[in-house]
């Protein structure tokens, strides 16, 4: 029979648009140009699903998605203290469990790196050795960037911050970061892992990996900020590749203490390239001994190398 009615209907929407009652994680929060951290974030809960309720921490993520009475999640989120997203979780899956509800609802808690590697790291081992059914990211833009770029457990080696700054006598921060993924497998955890926001896909595969297994969860995630930095906010994405790539972040898996999966590279740049790229390391290449320095920090690029197996043969 005729009709009127067109062969197909017409296409009103862009090409991949989700309308805003849909979104897990929509756009208009206040997260500076080139955050890395709010990228991370969104990859993280649209690889997790609807199906997930999260306990954010005090930090950057908490205070630029959810300015009251506004809210960037589309799923259940619950703000903790700075120190204690680990415990509430742990709390959010007893409630579930006791009223038989816990099956197929994913539980997140995240954080920081100082919320994470300093502040609540007890309550991350207590949660990590109860064997809570609990994925735990960690955001790492390696200090404390929501309360005035202070150093972090997760700062670089001779990275300047505002309470390890570089001056006369010093060339910054001057303790190695803290091995977080390490830290958290040593607990006997069926999976820990570290993920790049420069590496999309990897980080979501490790996330739905991650939440496929029971017990305790942890996934380092490394974030590029280009106000903490002093880089340029068009060049995220570049700044976190050149991590990787150079050893200084290495991409690994660890179950049940064992390696399991590693991203090697076939020829890593030097880190002269990833230290450039950023006014955070700008004395190395000014002051007098700054050319050891980097040695130094080659140093460390190539022990993570040798450690984990990165260089192809």
């Amino acid at each position: 029979m005729a009709t009127n009615a067109p062969a197909t209907k017409p296409k009103t929407l862009k090409e991949g648009y989700i309308p805003p009652g849909e979104r897990l994680f929509s756009p208009g929060h206040r997260g500076c140009a080139g955050c890395g951290e709010l990228l991370a974030a969104r990859l993280v809960i649209e690889a997790a699903g609807p199906n997930t309720i999260i306990a954010n921490s005090t930090g950057c993520l908490e205070v630029t998605t959810t300015p009251y009475p506004e809210s960037s999640w589309g799923v259940p989120w619950v703000h903790s203290l700075f120190e204690n997203s680990a415990a509430v979780a742990s709390g959010i899956e007893a409630a579930l469990k006791s009223m038989g509800r816990k099956e197929g609802v994913n539980i997140i808690a995240q954080g920081g790196d100082g919320s994470t590697v300093d502040i609540g790291l007890g309550l991350i081992s207590g949660m990590l050795e109860r064997g809570n059914d609990v994925l735990y990211v960690c955001y790492d833009n390696e200090a404390y960037m929501n309360t005035g770029v202070q150093r972090s457990g997760a700062t670089p080696y001779c990275a300047s911050t505002t309470t390890s700054p570089s001056g006369e006598q010093s060339f910054g921060n001057a303790r190695p970061k803290k091995p977080m993924v390490e830290i958290a497998a040593a607990h006997g955890i069926p999976y820990a892992a570290s993920a790049s926001v420069a590496y999309p896909r990897d980080l979501q595969k490790k996330v739905r990996k991650a939440l496929s297994i029971k017990g305790p969860k942890y996934l380092h995630i490394h974030v590029p900020c280009p106000t903490g930095w002093y880089a340029d906010s068009t060049n995220t994405i570049q700044i976190g590749k050149l991590a990787v790539d150079t050893g200084l972040f290495p991409l690994y898996e660890i179950e049940f203490g064992v390696v399991t999966g590693v991203k090697k590279s076939k020829a890593r740049p030097k880190v002269e390239e990833y230290l450039k790229t950023q006014n955070r390391f700008k004395h190395l290449f000014s002051k007098p001994g700054g050319a050891e320095v980097i040695k130094q920090i080659q140093a460390i690029a190539d022990r993570n190398a040798e450690r984990l197996g990165l260089d192809e043969k």
